[in-house]
């Protein structure tokens, strides 16, 4: 700036010289004054900007222009001059900031321009004020463009060249992007100046009221216009800023719910592997569950069909947990089944994989097996680690386990096979008594046959396919029937009749022997009821019906008997329930309790197979029954001379004792018979009388109550008792 300013204010300052020596003294008048003022004073404050650009045309270069044309070039020289000085000092004092060299500058710049706009009308067409009055219309259009021009040349290079010196740009970037609309501003203004001082020499009143008329119409016009455009430039504008800020809102909000969302995902992911840990692993110890190993062992079949290794699937389960939980509390059963399976992890072998199924069953899976000698191996380690002592908070654990072994070969295609087959080798270790068992085909064969007869049985109790028959129990002292014992039949519709060996012990795992007896029962009970009224048989005549240890821990057992007593209308006296000594001895407090209410309905009870089991005589002199029967192995013996004979003298002794009868299971020899008769024996059954009869034979037999007096003697001599009547100690 300070070198622009140098090189300017010199040459104006000998413009401003000139313009002041050729200064015309004899053309002062009140017109020129007046112009002078409005030119200075309020020039610049007239303007009308250029809709869509930054142009501001202002009266003051019009008036300078006109000024050149009417007066002549000095005293345009000189307003220009005074106008650019009283307009930065007018800036500058509304706040603007502008230094004193800046507005030197403004006033050298303009005063160059002016200079340069009156030399060049000078150059081509004569002193302006004399040549106004001669010039035709072209003429005088080509004097206004050629002052409009010279003076926007002068001014826009001067201008253009003080921005580039402070922008450091190049000075035809500067005068094409800031200066080049400045070429309207002149133009304009020349062509109007020119019209006015036209208008203005020919002094006709009408042309200049007419200008003047059309200028203020055309300037209020455009100002309302120009008006119009600003505000609607306003509204646009700010519709524009209410936009963007709404975007701007929106981009916020976009941001945010971005965040959030990756929050989201994040989460969910998080959640995605917490729930996935929790589908293929189990809680208590943290292995691979079932779902895990499934698809573990799915692809190592699919390794198996690419390279042809084999694995083994070992299946455990811990023997008597139910038994560690149940006395010594979950807490430690939890304790010994994550030291399990701690124990199970420390095998060091690569290749095999731990995983707990749930309970106290784990499952390992061994990759890369060379025989079946590697998987038994595996399973003695397993055995012997389970076996070791454990120390649970503070107490001292032993258990063993039942371990069952299944090995890859062709008869498998997929997870659920292998290991249906590991968990029945190791049922079958478990049922042997033995540490492990390899799978073979008949396991799978014999699980096949115990699920059809479960289902084939529980078909038997919807369809009430049981049939009972009847065993009499005889009178020792005088052949006669004393009762009869109900044993079931499974009346199948395919194999016909089913003996109970083949399929009580199901039903007892099942749970299906509680309604299996509760038919007995009812049948038993209305057969009995049956033969009284028909008079087939004395008022006495008793029904056994066997009861299993599952019934006594029936909460509603007393009920249902109460409910079957009424129904068919026995006489409770003549019902006897036998139960087994292992299921009184189960709970022996408890059985107490449940043969008590039984005996108080007036049903009678009896010890079923009595020495065979685990009776503790302390207590058996507290169970409320009324008989007992003598196991058929002991008196299948007795002819043998065996020992049998004598546990044979002393139950019948020992029932004497405590007041209670006594009947002989298997009788099959005249000889027993005699036997048992000289003992003291009561009552017996056997097949020596009667193999069990289906009812209807049961019924003839009653209708012939002498058919075996004929192995009686003939004399009662050497019999120890007769006492048959007993009065029998019943707790009420």
């Amino acid at each position: 700036m300070f070198l622009l300013s140098a090189l300017t204010a010199p040459f104006a300052a000998a413009v401003l010289l000139w313009s002041g020596y050729g200064f015309p003294t004899e053309a002062v008048s009140f017109g020129m004054a007046l112009v002078a003022a409005a030119t200075i004073f309020f020039g610049s404050a007239i303007r009308v900007q250029l809709p869509g650009t930054s142009v501001h045309l202002t009266a003051s270069d019009s008036l300078i222009f006109f000024t050149m044309l009417t007066f002549g070039g000095e005293l345009a020289v000189i307003l220009g001059a005074c106008e650019a000085l009283y307009s930065s000092i007018r800036l500058r004092m509304n706040g603007l900031r502008m230094g004193v060299q800046t507005i030197l500058l403004n006033v050298s710049i303009t005063s160059i321009s002016v200079f340069a706009a009156a030399i060049a009308v000078t150059a081509f067409f004569g002193r302006p004020e004399a040549a106004i009055d001669t010039v035709t219309i072209s003429q005088l259009m080509l004097i206004m463009i050629a002052m409009g021009a010279a003076q926007f040349l002068v001014n826009s290079t001067l201008v253009a060249g003080f921005i580039s010196i402070r922008n450091g740009e190049s000075i035809i970037q500067v005068w094409n992007k800031n200066c080049f609309s400045a070429l309207v501003i002149y133009l304009s203004s020349a062509l109007f100046a020119g019209l006015l001082a036209k208008a203005f020499l020919q002094v006709d009143v009408y042309l200049l009221s007419a200008i003047g008329i059309f200028l203020t119409v055309v300037y209020f016009t455009y100002s309302r216009y120009v008006d119009a455009v600003r505000n609607s430039s306003a509204k646009a504008e700010k519709a524009e800023r209410e936009r963007a800020e709404q975007a701007e809102l929106h981009i916020t909000e976009l941001e945010h719910y971005i965040k959030q969302l990756e929050n989201s995902t994040s989460a969910l992911r998080e959640s995605h592997e917490k729930l996935h840990h929790t589908v293929y692993h189990d809680p208590l110890t943290g292995l691979p569950n079932r779902n895990f190993f499934v698809d573990h062992i799915n692809g190592l079949f699919e390794q198996r069909v690419e390279n042809g290794e084999e694995f083994a699937v070992i299946f455990l389960d811990i023997n008597r947990f139910k038994t560690i939980n149940d006395s010594l509390g979950y807490m430690i059963g939890d304790e010994m089944i994550r030291t399990v399976a701690n124990r199970l992890n420390s095998s060091g072998v690569s290749s095999c994989s731990v995983g707990r199924f749930g309970g106290d069953e784990f499952a390992v899976v061994m990759s890369g097996i060379r025989s079946t000698g590697d998987a038994i191996a595996m399973a003695e380690w397993i055995a012997a680690q389970v076996a070791e002592p454990y120390d649970l908070l503070g107490r001292s654990v032993f258990a063993t386990a039942s371990l069952g072994i299944a090995v890859s070969d062709d008869r498998y295609s997929n997870a659920e096979e292998i290991l249906r087959d590991a968990d029945i080798a190791m049922h079958n270790a478990k049922e042997a008594g033995k540490p492990y068992v390899v799978f073979d085909q008949i396991m799978h064969a014999r699980a096949v046959s115990l699920l059809e007869l479960e289902t084939d049985l529980r078909m038997a109790v919807e369809r009430r396919e049981f049939e009972l028959f009847y065993q009499p129990i005889v009178n020792l002292g005088d052949a006669t029937v004393l009762g009869f014992e109900a044993l079931i039949r499974w009346n199948h519709p395919s194999r016909g009749l089913i003996t109970p060996g083949e399929f009580i012990e199901t039903a007892e795992k099942t749970g299906l022997m509680i309604p299996m007896t509760i038919q007995v029962l009812q049948t038993a009970c209305a057969q009995l009821s049956r033969w009284k009224r028909a008079r087939l048989a004395p008022r006495s005549l008793m029904m056994s019906v066997n009861l299993s240890a599952s019934h006594l821990s029936q909460p509603d057992l007393v009920d249902r008997l109460v409910e079957i007593i009424n129904e068919t209308g026995v006489d409770p006296s003549c019902l006897k329930l036998e139960i087994t000594e292992s299921a009184v001895m189960g709970n022996a407090e408890a059985s107490i309790d449940v043969l008590k209410k039984i005996q108080r309905l007036g049903i009678q009870l009896s010890i079923d197979d009595f020495g065979t089991g685990y009776s503790n005589l302390s207590y058996l002199h507290r169970f409320p029954i009324d008989t007992l029967k003598v196991d058929r192995s002991f008196v299948s013996t007795m002819e043998d001379g065996s020992e049998n004979g004598e546990i044979v003298r002393t139950v019948i002794a020992l029932a004497k004792a405590l007041r209670l009868s006594v009947i002989a299971e298997g009788i099959e020899s005249i000889h027993q018979f005699h036997q048992l008769r000289i003992l003291g024996c009561e009552f017996g059954q056997g097949f020596l009388f009667s193999r069990p009869l289906p009812s209807d034979e049961a019924t003839r037999l009653l209708e012939d109550p002498g058919r075996w007096s004929h192995i009686l003697p003939n004399h009662d001599a050497g019999v120890i008792a007769r006492n048959f009547e007993y009065t029998h100690m019943r707790i009420q």
